[in-house]
């Protein structure tokens, strides 16, 4: 495993695009998320996240803060995470771990009126299922039917 003591988050500016549209993923991941080149223009609400491993770009998400959040939390205070993928080339050296490790100091930073992370994971996708709750992410027992079948939603706390 690389280190990983320069891994932060950052949200996405302009300078990384290029950096971003060359992501790739195996199709056994592909099909439980979004490549950053496959997420139009990002709308009011919608904030991209990067995992920067010093100044490169090693990971992606989405954080929402829009209707979308009600499909999955009553909660008017969450923030929605979809769309995670690490590059495959930086992949299985703890890029994702520690930048969902980062993500609750990160909201909190950046998103401070936010109390509650959520997020929808697919039962298939057990690797990303493992990820969350190691982070301490915990199955909130609702499900949702999604593109490729049941999706379980978790939920993180941010104090």
């Amino acid at each position: 495993m690389e280190k990983t003591e320069a891994i932060t988050l950052k949200l996405l500016t302009k300078t990384y695009i290029d950096d971003l549209n060359q992501f790739e993923l195996p199709e056994e991941q592909h099909q439980f998320t979004a490549l950053p080149h496959e997420i139009s223009d990002l709308t009011e609400g919608q904030y991209g996240v990067m995992i920067m491993n010093g100044e490169e770009p090693v990971g992606f998400f989405l954080l929402h803060q829009t209707d979308r959040v009600k499909e999955y939390s009553a909660n008017h205070k969450a923030i929605l995470l979809t769309a995670l993928s690490i590059n495959q080339v930086h992949q299985r050296k703890g890029y994702a771990r520690k930048g969902m490790t980062l993500l609750k100091d990160f909201i909190q930073d950046v998103f401070p009126e936010c109390d509650e992370i959520i997020l929808a994971v697919n039962h298939k996708n057990i690797p990303a299922q493992k990820l969350y709750h190691n982070v301490g992410f915990a199955d909130t027992g609702k499900r949702k039917e999604g593109p490729k079948g049941e999706q379980f939603i978790m939920a993180l706390q941010v104090f």
